[in-house]
C-alpha cells in the first residue's frame, strides 16, 4: 500500500467516524450479533434441560416412585428419584396449601365470629324489646325497678342527687268507662310520650301499674325536679285527649332503700292530690 493509499483510508475512517448514519449502523450491526449470541445460548440451555429431563426419566423408569394427585397431594414420593428443583417445587406446592388451609381456618373463624356476635346482639335485642311495654314503649315495672337500683347504686357511689316521681293519670277510669279502653289507651299513650319528650334521654321511665308512671331523675334534687314535671302537664294541655297527670315526688336519702324511696313519692302523690 502506498502513502496515497494509506491517506485515503484514513481520510474514510475520519469521515465514517464524523457520519452520524454509520454510527447507527454499527450499532445496529453489534445489536445484531448479541442478539444472535443470546438465541445461541437460549438454545444450548434448552438441550441442556432437555438431556436432563430425559436422563431423569432414565433413572426412574418406566414406573415413577411419586406422582402428584389431581387435588395437589404428594404420594410416596422418592427422595432418590427427584431432583432439588423439583423437590424444592413439591415444598413450596405444600406451603401453599398449609397457607390456604390456615387462610380457610382463619376465615371460618372470623365467621364464627361474627355469627356469635350477631347472635348476641339479636339476644340483647330480644331482650330489650321484651324489657319495654308493649302499649306506651317504656320499661316494663319488673325491668324498670330492676333500672332503678341501678340508678340508685350510680347516685350513692357518685353522691350525686336523684329524686323519684310517681306519676298518676287523672281520670283513667272515667275516660274507660265513657269512651272504651281504646280511648283510656291514647291517654296512656300520651303521657307516655309526654314524659319522654320532658326528661332527658338517660331518665328513667316505667310502667308501674294500669294508670301509673314512675320516673327517676338524676342529678338534680326534688326543688329542680318539680317545674320539670309541672311542664309534662302543659305539653299535656296541647295534645288532644284532655289528659292531665298528678306528681309526687321524694328525693334521695343516704339510707333509702328503693321500696322506701317509692313509698314517700307515693305518700306525696296522695297529699297533692288532697291539694286539687
Amino acid at each position: 500500500m502506498n502513502a496515497g493509499d494509506e491517506g485515503g483510508s484514513a481520510g474514510d475512517a475520519s469521515d465514517h467516524h464524523h457520519d452520524p448514519a454509520a454510527r447507527l449502523r454499527d450499532q445496529a450491526g453489534r445489536q445484531r450479533d448479541m442478539a444472535a449470541v443470546t438465541r445461541d445460548e437460549a438454545g444450548r440451555q434448552r438441550d441442556d434441560d432437555a438431556d436432563r429431563r430425559d436422563r431423569l426419566a432414565d433413572r426412574r423408569g418406566p414406573e415413577p416412585v411419586g406422582h402428584l394427585s389431581t387435588a395437589g397431594e404428594v404420594w410416596d414420593v422418592g427422595d432418590s428419584t427427584m431432583s432439588a428443583a423439583e423437590a424444592a417445587a413439591v415444598d413450596r406446592q405444600r406451603a401453599q396449601q398449609d397457607r390456604a388451609a390456615g387462610a380457610g381456618d382463619r376465615v371460618k373463624a372470623a365467621d364464627d365470629r361474627i355469627s356469635a356476635l350477631a347472635d348476641r346482639t339479636a339476644s340483647a335485642r330480644d331482650r330489650h324489646h321484651a324489657s319495654l311495654d308493649s302499649l306506651t314503649g317504656v320499661y316494663t315495672r319488673e325491668a324498670g325497678l330492676l333500672e332503678l337500683e341501678r340508678d340508685l347504686a350510680r347516685a350513692r357511689r357518685t353522691g350525686h342527687h336523684l329524686v323519684v316521681a310517681f306519676v298518676d293519670v287523672d281520670h283513667l277510669k272515667e275516660a274507660n268507662d265513657a269512651y272504651g279502653h281504646a280511648a283510656g289507651d291514647q291517654m296512656l299513650v300520651a303521657v307516655a310520650n309526654t314524659l319522654t319528650a320532658a326528661l332527658r334521654p338517660y331518665d328513667l321511665i316505667l310502667r308501674y301499674g294500669g294508670d301509673e308512671f314512675l320516673c327517676a331523675v338524676q342529678g338534680i334534687d326534688a326543688i329542680a325536679a318539680g317545674p320539670r314535671f309541672a311542664r309534662v302537664n302543659q305539653l299535656l294541655g296541647r295534645t288532644p285527649g284532655n289528659a292531665s297527670v298528678t306528681v309526687g315526688l321524694a328525693q334521695l336519702q343516704p339510707q333509702d332503700t328503693s321500696h322506701q324511696l317509692i313509698a314517700r313519692a307515693d305518700a306525696d302523690l296522695y297529699q297533692q292530690r288532697q291539694l286539687r
